[in-house]
């Protein structure tokens, strides 16, 4: 759902700070100062936290091992001198420690794997020729014929310590065939011929005396040509090894000392997570866990362990099961209308947030129902100099945002006024100003009763399906059908309004035909029966009575708003007879003494006249606003229940009162 009607609350995780007994109070007074946990009751460490520890510790270790792995591909080096202190990586959060290990570790290893093939590629072809050398000495048989694989006949060359060779070729002497033998160092090289289906006994005899099968390529090239090939082969591996070895080295050179530093830094954990383990066995272990929000985690996490030496941070998203707090996440213009939305209740931590929509809606009712500008210039001044008396401290949040849902909804208030030229009702009129409105056709709705009504229903028919329509989707959300069938029936229902409007009113609407009629009363006639089945798959057999309520419930929520009419028109006539009696006192009283005497009880009369309708509007208009947004409106789509999140945190205040009220 789109962010600027409805809202969603922020992400929270549970943070879990253990520490030793001896540092529970530092680490009371160091959350207390930073006030972003909102603390929840704890419990006594059991062996999974245990464990936790126990698994962080080897996440260190393997770390600290990845960071020993990458030196030792350097050559010896006795000394790093470093320019930074470790306390600035130690303060890091660990998750960018590891992200930062395990950067490093994969490019350097990436080049290690690299060198480490061409190594092996380089001693095997070398093996390979210490073998093959004197066997092309005596004769220059292709490749095929030394290691050849036909339906009865192989051929395998078979390496064996010189000290074996005699027993061997006796164990293998009715197997076997030798065509060449000849000596490699402390080994006899044979070129033996056998039967295929021999294979697997004399490879069992060869093992049996430490000798082995010498595995070569089957080209069809001869030893001597694969030999010149195979030394051009090695000259590049070396070029190549040498090539990936020197960038390997420059790798680790450009993060020498950040590797030294990390390595020092995972030490320096590696000893607090120590003693937290052997504190957690002989339970000198404090416990502290609560809620905040996910973006401030990390950092949270990492001034902890910058100021408390012994500690351990563990955090973790909310399980199903839970309930976090709920901290909204709404902008500024928004948020002085969390108060309305508390005062009906604080949404659930999964649940939608609908301050946005609270907002417009609330304050454009207020507005309405006041639209004068000298009453709403008087409603802002009230709330910036007179509503702070009658409260204990107005240095509180709560406070300062109420001030500020004030000043807009006076501020919607004024622009209201400022079209319709209401200045305390008609004052003007007084100097001799015929008009002051900047939009005449905005005046005469709003002062025209039957006008201004229809208006009122017009915004009620909107309002009230946009709460309809926000049930709906959160049905479709929640799989209820029940719901969903509801929503259907009643949108089809008021689809049928202008075929009830033309039987029963004879009213003819322009451009809709008897054809039109007709179509529109059959979604009457089935949006009624979705009605009545949702009604009963929602509450039983009671549901073939209640239905009855749903859609005249529909018909009394759109009827509430005519009380935007009802207050606004009131506000305005009722400032009209205040002027009307000034005028009538002055016109009475208009000579001498007399005269002045009559000014006098104008003036009296405008003031406290005004004074009362603005006070009485002001609460009218935000009680009644209330109703909009509460009865007709939240109770639609949403339930609340959720618990404000509350950070333990010390209070700042510039201005403390001695006295409270």
């Amino acid at each position: 759902m789109a962010s600027f009607l409805i809202n969603t609350t922020e992400p929270m995780v549970k943070m879990r700070v253990v520490t030793v007994r001896d540092d529970s109070d530092r680490t009371l007074k160091i959350l207390q100062i930073m006030g972003v946990l909102d603390i929840e009751e704890s419990e006594e460490l059991d062996p999974v936290d245990r464990t936790a520890i126990e698994q962080a510790h080897r996440k260190v270790n393997e770390l600290a091992s990845y960071i020993t792995k990458i030196l030792s591909y350097l050559p010896e080096k006795d000394v790093v001198t470093i320019d930074e202190d470790v306390e600035v990586i130690y303060t890091q959060p660990f998750g960018e420690i590891t992200d930062e290990v395990k950067r490093i570790y994969n490019k350097t290893s990436r080049l290690q794997e690299r060198i480490q093939e061409i190594t092996e590629k380089h001693l095997h072809l070398n093996e390979i020729i210490t073998y093959l050398e004197p066997i092309a000495e005596k004769i220059n048989l292709s490749l095929r014929d030394l290691n050849y694989s036909g339906k009865h006949l192989i051929s395998r060359i078979i390496v064996i310590p010189t000290e074996s060779a005699d027993y061997l070729r006796n164990s293998l002497a009715e197997f076997i065939t030798e065509n060449i033998t000849v000596t490699a160092g402390n080994e006899t090289v044979i070129h033996a011929i056998a039967d295929t289906w021999q294979i697997e006994k004399i490879q069992s005899v060869i093992s049996g005396f430490g000798g082995r099968i010498l595995y070569i390529p089957s080209d069809d090239i001869s030893v001597m040509e694969f030999l010149e090939n195979s030394t051009r082969e090695i000259a590049e591996y070396e070029q190549e090894k040498e090539k990936f070895t020197e960038e390997l080295f420059n790798q680790i050179d450009t993060d020498l000392k950040r590797l030294v530093l990390l390595r020092e830094a995972l030490i320096a954990e590696n000893e607090r997570l120590s003693v937290l383990e052997k504190a957690s066995e002989a339970k000198f272990i404090s416990v502290l866990e609560g809620w905040l929000p996910k973006n401030t985690a990390e950092n949270t996490s990492g001034e902890i362990k910058e100021k408390i030496p012994y500690v351990f941070v563990d955090t973790r998203e909310p399980d199903i099961t839970e309930e976090p707090p709920t901290k909204y996440k709404n902008p500024s213009g928004c948020k002085p209308f969390q108060i309305i939305v508390n005062l009906f209740a604080t949404p659930r931590y999964r649940e939608w947030d609908p301050t946005p929509i609270v907002t417009y809606s609330f304050a454009f009712f207020f507005g309405l129902m006041i639209c004068d500008v000298l009453y709403a210039l008087g409603l802002m001044l009230l709330g910036k100099f007179l509503l702070s008396k009658f409260i204990d401290d107005p240095s509180t949040e709560v406070f300062k945002q109420f001030q500020r849902l004030l000043y807009i909804c006076g501020g919607v208030a004024l622009v209201g006024g400022l079209l319709t030229g209401q200045y305390f009702g008609n004052i003007y009129e007084f100097i001799g100003i015929e008009n002051l409105a900047l939009v005449k056709s905005v005046q005469e709705a709003l002062q025209d009763p039957v006008m201004f009504i229809g208006i009122a229903l017009g915004i009620g028919f909107i309002h009230v399906n946009l709460g309809h329509i926000l049930a709906f989707v959160k049905a479709v959300k929640e799989r209820n059908k029940g719901v969903i069938i509801a929503k259907i029936g009643l949108a089809m229902i008021q689809l049928g309004i202008p075929t009830i409007l033309n039987s029963l009113m004879g009213l003819d609407i322009p451009g809709f035909t008897p054809a039109i009629y007709s179509i529109l009363s059959y979604f009457l006639i089935a949006g009624i029966a979705l009605v009545v089945i949702s009604s009963i798959m929602i509450s039983g057999g009671l549901g073939a009575i209640l239905w009855l309520f749903d859609i005249t419930g529909l018909l009394g929520d759109i009827m509430s708003y005519a009380r935007l009419a009802g207050v606004g028109l009131a506000t305005y006539y009722l400032a009209f007879t205040f002027n009307q009696m000034a005028t009538i006192f002055t016109e009475m009283m208009n000579s001498g003494i007399a005269a002045v005497l009559g000014i006098i009880l104008a003036v009296i009369i405008v003031i406290f006249g005004h004074t009362i309708n603005l006070v009485l509007t002001a609460i009218t208009g935000f009680m009644h606003s209330l109703r909009l947004c509460f009865v007709e409106f939240l109770f639609k789509f949403y339930e609340g229940g959720g618990t404000e999140y509350n950070p333990f945190r010390l209070r700042k205040r510039t201005t403390i009162p001695l006295v409270m009220k």
